[in-house]
């Protein structure tokens, strides 16, 4: 019987050392993706914050007028019997500001 012949396996390429600065331009590139992705859910979560504030405060207004005065005929009967407004002085002299 003869034997088979074995060839040696092609010799490997010489490895060669990774560029210092391909590392550091690798890492540079992941911490400036970082940083816009940080911004971006930053950003992301006021515009929610703000969508969620103005839809619950939709259409609210709230005054500080008495109660009951919405139905009065003129100013003068609405604001007669407001008790912030009473006073002892003369009845007959009116203010009115605009």
């Amino acid at each position: 019987m003869s034997s088979p012949q074995v060839t040696p396996p092609p010799p490997s390429p010489p490895r060669q050392e990774p560029d210092p600065r391909m590392a550091s331009s690798e890492i540079d590139i992941a911490v400036i993706a970082g940083v816009i992705a940080a911004v971006a859910f930053v950003l992301v979560c006021l515009l929610l914050l703000m969508l969620h504030y103005m839809y619950r405060h939709k259409g609210t207004y709230h005054t500080n007028e008495a109660k009951g005065t919405e139905f009065a005929e003129s100013a003068d009967a609405a604001l007669q019997d407001d008790p912030s407004l009473q006073d002892n002085g003369d009845s007959s002299r009116k203010e009115y500001f605009i």
